[in-house]
């Protein structure tokens, strides 16, 4: 059972000097897996002809990293709160860069996914204990905010330097380099938290675990991700989507009834009861879904339709991250003024309108009128809605459920990623078979267009959704004083 000792937790974020350099470090950390999500689908077309991957296995060099990564978030961020944040940390970075290491070293298809699968651990174990490291060193309020505004601002910025630093890395030395790059940053990160973190865990009189909660939802988010996936390839309606949907429901259902029973729960289910954080985590769904969704659809629009190559398009998609980053930084300091609300439906509502731009790409488009304005509008609204989720799902948060909270707020945008990409994928093929059904001898480029118009609209139906949740369910504006009180009550209204 925890301990009812009370923590002072304005005090780390006072008396710690050595805050903004922990900010910095995990930041690295945070950016380095970023980077390695993205930077591989540069990569995968000389993977693929280097390991002689088969055109079904090929997929796999993604999906392998996405379902541990997804899988294993809570179970890492409860892992950082039982058994020290510092140490849980440097586990994941170790776990990581030695996978990297093994990406880069693989000789075979099967060496290289086995080594997907433990790179994808360790990062769903240190980007949990890194956002939870933040919460319990910035107290909240503007500090705190400010600091998850630099966080977010990083995810602009780790999707478009993926495309610039992964194009050079394939055409010049190979594309085993975008691994080993990982490794220089990893041993840093190593060398380095002993000297910036400071530890800190959950004071506990007698310590509990909850196996059989650990085992049920990563069991079911794992099932979950695979369908989602899958889904693309063999159809919403097969059976090899649909069983491991069902399989994923009976599992949560079954992780439900336990973690109501245990005596040191998973994931408490007060926690699961709070407005704000719930409502935060739905609308960090569709906030994944549009933000990796849209890019996976502009990068194939760019390449197959207008032939730019992986460089010049990480060139024309730095706007993205210069506007994802300015909304990340004026979104941490509108949250204090107006709240979760309008703040969060304000930058859904520029993704929406940004995808909608989108929508008019044509065969033989130009960048100016037909991309550069769809992307400015979308980073904006990433940045501002991405930050104040972040921020939200951590609000009133106790110092011993903070892992937790992070674990949560990352598995909520790792399942939104996933089912982003698969949404756009289903609706591309889907008009372009309807259009062939239609017009017989249509230019293939015409077909592939059509295709990514109705992606580009079925993302801003996303973010309309997702405005939406965030004007139901994060509740009231919630008052600068509000989000400065240092130990806010976590309730069902908020």
């Amino acid at each position: 059972m925890e301990s009812s000792a009370p923590a002072a937790r304005l005090a780390p974020a006072v008396l710690d000097p050595r805050r903004w350099w922990a900010l910095a470090l995990l930041c690295g950390a945070f950016f380095m897996v970023l980077l390695d999500g993205t930077i591989t689908i540069v990569a995968v077309p000389s993977i693929g002809a280097d390991l002689r991957f088969s055109e079904q296995g090929l997929q796999w060099v993604l999906s392998a990293y996405a379902l541990t990564f997804g899988g294993l978030l809570l179970l890492g961020g409860r892992a950082a709160d039982l058994l020290g944040r510092r140490r849980v940390f440097m586990a994941g970075v170790l776990l990581f860069t030695a996978a990297s290491l093994g990406c880069g070293l693989a000789w075979s298809p099967a060496a290289l996914l086995v080594a997907r699968v433990v790179q994808g651990a360790g990062a769903a174990i240190m980007t949990p204990t890194a956002l939870s490291i933040i919460s319990t060193t910035f107290s909240e309020g503007s500090e705190r905010n400010k600091a998850l505004g630099l966080w977010g601002a990083l995810g602009g910025i780790g999707a478009t330097a993926a495309w610039l630093i992964g194009g050079p890395l394939v055409d010049g030395p190979g594309w085993r380099w975008i691994f080993f790059i990982n490794l220089p940053v990893g041993v840093a990160g190593l060398m380095l938290s002993p000297l910036v973190l400071r530890e800190s865990r959950v004071a506990l009189t007698r310590r509990s675990y909850d196996p059989a909660g650990a085992l049920t939802i990563t069991g079911a988010l794992v099932l979950l991700v695979y369908a989602v996936v899958e889904a693309p390839a063999v159809g919403w309606a097969d059976v090899r989507t649909i069983g491991p949907l069902v399989g994923s429901a009976v599992l949560i259902a079954a992780f439900a009834l336990i973690e109501s029973r245990h005596q040191a729960p998973l994931v408490p289910l007060h926690l699961l009861r709070s407005r704000t954080l719930a409502g935060a985590n739905a609308v960090t769904v569709f906030i994944g879904s549009v933000g990796v969704g849209m890019p996976f659809v502009l990068t194939l629009y760019a390449q197959q339709v207008l032939g730019y190559s992986a460089l010049k398009f990480g060139i024309s998609s730095v706007v993205l991250a210069i506007a994802a980053t300015v909304g990340a930084i004026a979104g941490q300091a509108a949250v204090l003024k107006v709240g979760f609300r309008s703040v969060a439906a304000r930058g859904m509502a520029l993704m929406a309108a940004g995808s909608l731009l989108l929508t008019q790409v044509s065969m033989r488009g130009n960048y100016v009128p037909e991309i550069f304005f769809g992307l400015l509008l979308c980073g904006v609204g990433i940045g501002l809605a991405f930050v104040t989720a972040t921020v939200a799902a951590l609000a009133g948060v106790a110092e011993h459920e903070s892992g937790l909270a992070s674990g949560l707020s990352n598995t909520a945008l790792q399942i939104g990623s996933a089912l982003g990409v698969a949404v756009v994928t289903t609706v591309a093929v889907s008009r372009s078979h309807d259009y062939i059904a239609v017009h017989t001898h249509a230019n293939p480029l015409v077909v592939l267009t059509e295709g990514f118009q109705s992606a580009f609209a079925a993302c801003a139906v996303l973010a309309v959704i997702g405005m939406a949740l965030a004007l139901l369910l994060l509740g009231r504006p919630r008052k600068a004083h509000e989000l400065l009180d240092p130990v806010p009550a976590l309730s069902a209204r908020d």
